[in-house]
């Protein structure tokens, strides 16, 4: 650690002495590199205490636990699945016994000061293993490490999740790789109830490994909604049963860069051991060029002057085949995806294609609609919304269909994403006033990248940090940030991502005033080299050192 403080005050040095220029960011991105008293956890729990007291762990004596009383046995695969996959972050399946294998001699062979199992506990009649995370999910827990156990107890599976991401990180390693945990107790439950990262995947495919390398990073900075941007204007990959021509036409490639629907079933149930929810987008009338590929008169023909230019625009709104399709389409998206709720989009739609159609001029003014085209937009907007009411999902739009005044069902969520701090802020107050409830992205666009620590505002951004009652306050349910894939593909995802989205990742978790920077500087950098060492290709925050550096693929 001082070798690293060292090296960052000597890189500045001699950045200065030789004139080099650097982003006025990088001045204030040099946070005091000390130790923090709560270790390397990430992101901080709600109450932690732990102790000076050290316990001695090995992978031979070691074992992961169902406690008689849990309501959830050896039948939960989920459980199952989770205690391999956090022994082999703490030991590697090759160093010692299997968690699966009994640890009773282990135990009898175990001395003072070695920690033989984690016992979890779920205590809830229904512990919903079998089930899906949702957006009311109980993602609390409560952990207590002493001699010669620990026990995880948990109403839910989900926080069990949480608390065993929670127990790997207070494993630490002394210098000669002999591993230890200090007795600590930990109570812990989320402050937002939708913690999100958003994966664009039209812009550029990503290869299904890439999506499931970044739903394990997410399991371990305890986010919980991969929100799945799978189609836009430049390519539409999501290969439809119903639709087989939207792909066929419409992907950049029909066989290679196309996500069948054994893939898309592979990527939920994937998220869901990780205790994860994946809400799909599928955003119009706007961002739907390739759509209109594969779907003839799905789109708005264009005109120049008085005849058909040739090119297309948002989705034709005035004929009666496009809700055929959608209705169709939408129904087929309500049984693919289990989650309550699905992103329709409804962002930057342009009007100019919608001027120039005659048709369309036609209708506007047998509509009384005039010159206004947000109108129109609002027509099209609430015969979907209506459409996907009958598939008794819930839906996610972002703010622009709120601000035209498109009549909303109460539990519709809003998606904040436009403007300046003070313009978001306003936008977050106005739609809480509103009795909506919504979530704030804005702050956290992780395509928009810049030299030095941008980590900081990132962690700094609040969602309740605006003008309003508390009752305003609550109908925050959290937030996500975003990698648009304009300049993002399998070759730079994971390193941009991660881990900047680590910084939301804890303003989502962690309690209101879990603001000290530099304490949070230290976690993050300790959290970091933890990704890296568990093979995360998570770019670093300043001159450092990680003990496990990045081995490559």
């Amino acid at each position: 650690m001082l070798a690293s403080l060292k090296f960052a005050a000597l890189s500045l040095a001699l950045g200065v002495c030789l004139g080099l220029r650097r982003d006025p960011a990088a001045h204030d991105a040099a946070p005091v590199l000390r130790a923090s008293k709560y270790g390397a956890l990430w992101p901080l729990p709600r109450q932690v205490h732990t102790s000076e007291a050290s316990l001695k762990l090995t992978g031979s004596g070691f074992t992961f636990v169902d406690a008689k009383e849990s309501t959830a046995g050896p039948s939960c695969s989920l459980l199952q699945d989770a205690y391999r996959r956090y022994y082999e972050y703490m030991f590697g399946l090759a160093k010692g016994q299997g968690p699966g294998q009994s640890s009773s001699s282990s135990r009898r062979r175990s001395g003072a000061g070695e920690l033989t199992e984690l016992q979890v506990w779920i205590t809830s009649p229904d512990s919903e293993c079998d089930g899906y995370p949702g957006v009311t999910s109980d993602e609390s827990y409560e952990l207590s490490v002493d001699q010669p156990f620990a026990v995880l107890k948990a109403p839910k599976v989900w926080g069990a999740l949480h608390g065993l991401e929670t127990f790997s990180q207070l494993v630490y390693e002394d210098e000669y790789g002999a591993r230890s945990v200090n007795s600590t107790t930990i109570s812990d439950s989320p402050r937002f109830p939708h913690r999100g990262i958003l994966l664009d995947t039209s812009r550029h495919f990503l290869p299904i490994k890439v999506i499931l390398a970044n739903l394990e990073t997410m399991a371990m900075n305890k986010f919980n909604v991969f929100h799945w941007h799978i189609v836009d204007d430049p390519s539409f990959p999501y290969l439809s049963r119903t639709f087989p021509q939207l792909s066929q036409k419409g992907a950049y490639h029909p066989y290679t860069h196309v996500y069948t629907p054994a893939d898309v079933k592979m990527v939920i149930e994937f998220a869901r051991l990780r205790g994860i929810r994946v809400v799909p987008e599928f955003d119009t009338p706007g961002h739907t060029q390739s759509w209109g590929k594969g779907q003839t008169d799905l789109l708005t023909p264009c005109f120049s002057g008085s005849k058909p230019s040739g090119s297309f625009g948002p989705v034709n709104p005035i004929v009666n085949t496009t809700y055929d399709f959608m209705s169709q389409f939408f129904k087929e998206i309500s049984t693919v995806f289990p989650d309550a709720y699905v992103h329709l989009g409804g962002d930057e739609v342009d009007f100019t294609c919608w001027k120039s159609n005659p048709d369309i001029t036609k209708f506007m003014a047998e509509q009384g609609f005039g010159q206004d085209y947000s109108k129109l937009e609002s027509f099209y907007i609430q015969k979907l919304l209506d459409i996907v009411t009958t598939t008794k999902k819930g839906y996610m739009i972002w703010q622009e269909v709120f601000d035209n005044g498109v009549k909303l069902k109460p539990d519709t969520l809003i998606h904040v994403w436009k403007g300046n701090k003070q313009q978001y802020q306003d936008e977050m107050a106005h739609v809480t006033s509103s009795g909506y409830q919504t979530l704030l992205s804005t702050p956290w666009y992780l395509n928009r990248i810049s030299y030095g620590q941008d980590w900081l505002g990132f962690y700094r951004a609040d969602p309740q940090d605006f003008k309003g009652t508390d009752a305003q306050k609550k109908l925050v349910i959290g937030g996500e940030a975003c990698l648009w894939g304009e300049y993002v593909d399998a070759t730079n995802l994971t390193p941009r991502l991660w881990p900047r989205a680590s910084a939301v990742a804890e303003r989502l978790w962690s309690a209101k005033d879990v603001t000290d920077i530099n304490d949070a500087y230290y976690r993050l950098s300790m959290h970091r080299c933890r990704m890296v060492e568990r093979g995360i290709p998570a770019e670093p925050l300043y001159p450092s050192y990680c003990r496990h550096e990045y081995k490559g693929i």
